[in-house]
């Protein structure tokens, strides 16, 4: 299993915005996608005093699951324009790591 780590950041005024186009708009889309070996999204937000922070992960089954999402450049960002509009900085890169072990309870 691979889980893909991206991280944006936008302001407070704006940070209600991009989740709602994270949560109605980007991530039905992944799934209306059909991707082969696509697992499932989680996304994580912290506030900050000056702004607020994202971090989106994604689980695939293999690197080869990433590609068919993402493309042979398969660690550049997925940003759509929409995104961009209201995020004030953003990684240029995904990062990706194996799951080695999962434990929950």
């Amino acid at each position: 299993m691979i889980e893909r780590i991206w991280h944006g950041w936008t302001t407070p005024e704006k940070a209600d915005e991009y989740e709602r186009l994270l949560r109605e708009e980007i991530v039905p889309s992944f799934a209306d996608k059909d991707i082969d070996g696509y697992r499932g999204f989680r996304m994580l937000r912290r506030s900050h005093p000056e702004e607020v922070e994202f971090v989106t992960i994604m689980r695939f089954e293999s690197i080869d699951s990433v590609k068919e999402f993402a493309g042979e450049r398969y660690e550049d960002a997925h940003v759509p324009p929409e995104a961009r509009e209201v995020l004030a900085r953003f990684d240029e890169h995904a990062q990706h790591y194996e799951v080695r072990e999962q434990v929950e309870y």
